[in-house]
């Protein structure tokens, strides 16, 4: 599975725009967002693409949210896992316990996060954690893939 990565986009939406026409001319197989999504219309750049998000520190989620995801087709965060080609990953954004905790224990094949706004691949024994960088407050401005079935991970430059 092919999985464009990206995160702190922070109501960046034509960043974004930029960032998943990049991932359709690549063929990737399901979008994941890290979080500090910003606003709705970062989810109207999203809606109509397979993705998953986790909300960051700096998002407001609430029943409005929820009712507007709804409308999108685009799931509302649950915390599970994606399994593709036999491996588990975990999506956080960086500031939770939980993702501090998952990484020490390497609780998964893969763990994407973002939070940072700093590029990230990192070996923790069996567990590879990733970070894309950043859509906003980054230079430069980036995404990344994660081809599961080939465990490469390649960073993108977006303008």
């Amino acid at each position: 599975m092919l999985i464009g990565i990206l995160s702190d986009s922070h109501g960046r939406h034509l960043t974004v725009r930029r960032a998943v026409g990049l991932f359709d001319r690549l063929g990737v197989d399901l979008i994941v967002h890290c979080g500090d999504i910003g606003d709705e219309s970062v989810l109207d750049e999203l809606a109509g693409h397979p993705c998953r998000f986790v909300w960051g520190n700096m998002d407001q989620p609430g029943r409005g949210v929820d009712a507007y995801l709804g409308s999108t087709g685009i799931p509302v965060p649950n915390g599970n896992p994606i399994e593709a080609d036999g491996k588990t990953i975990l999506i956080f954004h960086g500031h939770e316990r939980a993702f501090h905790k998952a990484v020490s224990d390497e609780a998964a094949d893969y763990i994407l996060h973002g939070h940072t706004h700093q590029k990230r691949d990192e070996r923790i024994g069996r567990c590879r954690v990733i970070n894309p960088g950043a859509l906003h407050r980054a230079t430069p401005k980036s995404v990344a893939t994660l081809d599961t079935a080939t465990d490469t991970v390649v960073f993108y430059d977006i303008d």
